[in-house]
């Protein structure tokens, strides 16, 4: 007997189990044979029945606790499994921002929506724990309604047009590439992890799925917290798809620019654009991904006209009578590529100095003073960085306006050492 309580004392020690341990060490004692503790009879059939009653009582216990166990933790694979397989295919349409987490639902649950439309802060501030931007498409639709945002894509459209957009959290699932997928998906979030291309080299995305419900015993504040921590992990084992994009959520992309023909001063093109960037940024108001909007709005990019005005006013008559503002060297260098649908070599740009001065004498008549004669020398100098400084305040003050896009069509660009010119379609362009 003294053998076995002190087997078990053992174990309960290894189990740091002290109060257990403790138990059989003292059993240990009472019943080792080399000093007989003298209590009597009658005293040790107590003891006897009420030691062996103990661990009849403890087996059950200790067999009870185990199944208890085995009950609690089985789950867990499959919950790993479950976190394991939250990764869903959808096609590119389906392209979330790095830093977008969309709500998707197959079937309304009611609670939600109504806890998510009436307290719309409640997604903003968790947003801004984890570090993303929340979506959610209905509340979404309220503030394209403003005309801001989806102007700035599709100038072209009118408020007709505006009206009739229409948007439900179950957008996005027209994007599963499998349909087997779409039973998967009740509600929850998803965000985009990976862009890659399939077998068939066409673009694929994968998107992680976040289940959310309010028909469960998890009260949906910690249900959010959990999808916090969940998506923390995730992201601290993977990088690729962040590193392929820039600050604006979207795919790096060059300039076209001769930033190499000489040394940057403190104008440098980068530096010029990070005012327009920060404008963009604004305009997007962080509220939806690109891809979402070129969807929803169904965008053909309409061009419109652009009128040289008898005063030199550059205007796009077809997106509303808009006019793009430029300063008077730079208005006058898109005019002379304008001037030039053949497009303009730099390196030939000394060439043009005369003609650029007579533009420049027309938007200013009273303005070609020592200043001005100075600024048109350097642009037509292909040494110096004058003309890439240009060319990137023009870029700017389009895409400040409307989507790159678009906008693309309208400023100065070419491929490093060709021709640089202005691609829209000259039937296009009217002088009056």
């Amino acid at each position: 007997m003294m053998l076995a309580c002190g087997g078990l004392a053992y174990r309960y020690f290894k189990l740091n189990k002290q109060i257990a341990m403790w138990v059989f060490i003292t059993l240990a004692l009472l019943f080792q044979p080399l000093y007989k503790i003298v209590l009597g009879r009658a005293i040790w059939n107590v003891v006897d029945i009420f030691v062996a009653v103990f661990l009849v009582i403890l087996f059950f216990v200790e067999k009870r606790l185990e199944k208890e166990s085995v009950s609690v933790h089985q789950p867990l694979p499959n919950e790993n499994q479950r976190k394991l397989d939250n990764k869903i295919k959808f096609k590119i349409g389906g392209r979330l921002g790095p830093k977008e987490l969309l709500y998707i639902a197959s079937e309304e649950d009611k609670q939600l929506t109504e806890l998510f439309e009436k307290n719309p802060e409640l997604l903003e501030g968790w947003g801004k724990m984890i570090g993303f931007q929340i979506i959610y498409l209905p509340l979404l639709l309220k503030r394209l309604r403003k005309k801001e945002v989806v102007r700035y894509r599709a100038p072209y459209l009118s408020d007709e047009e505006l009206a009739e957009i229409n948007i439900d959290n179950d957008y996005l699932l027209q994007y599963i590439d499998n349909d087997s997928d779409r039973d998967r998906i009740k509600q929850g979030f998803i965000r985009t992890e990976d862009v890659y291309k399939d077998t068939n080299g066409k673009d694929k995305v994968i998107n992680r799925f976040y289940p959310l419900s309010s028909n469960t015993s998890e009260p949906i504040g910690d249900q959010l917290h959990r999808i916090g921590k969940q998506i923390f992990n995730e992201q601290s084992q993977q990088g690729r798809y962040l590193e392929s994009f820039d600050e604006w959520g979207e795919p790096a992309d060059d300039t076209g620019y001769d930033a190499e023909i000489s040394e940057p001063d403190i104008d440098d093109t980068d530096v010029l654009l990070e005012d327009v960037k920060e404008k963009i940024a604004k305009l997007r108001q962080r509220g939806i991904s690109q891809y979402i909007l070129e969807q929803l709005i169904h965008t053909e990019d309409k061009l419109s006209r652009i009128v040289v005005t008898k005063d030199f006013r550059i205007m796009l008559p077809d997106y509303h009578n808009m006019e793009i503002k430029m300063e008077p060297i730079n208005k006058a260098v898109y005019l002379l590529f304008l001037r030039h649908p053949e497009g303009i070599i730099f390196k030939h740009l000394p060439d043009h100095r005369k003609e650029l001065a007579e533009i420049y004498q027309k938007i200013k008549p009273f303005g070609l003073n020592e200043r001005a004669i100075k600024s048109i020398e350097d642009v037509t100098n292909p040494f110096l960085n004058s003309i890439n400084e240009k060319c990137a305040r023009i870029r700017g003050a389009f895409i400040s306006q409307f989507d790159e896009n678009l906008a693309k069509h309208y400023y100065i660009f070419g491929e490093r050492g060709e021709a640089k010119k202005i691609g829209l379609p000259h039937d296009l362009v009217v002088w009056e």
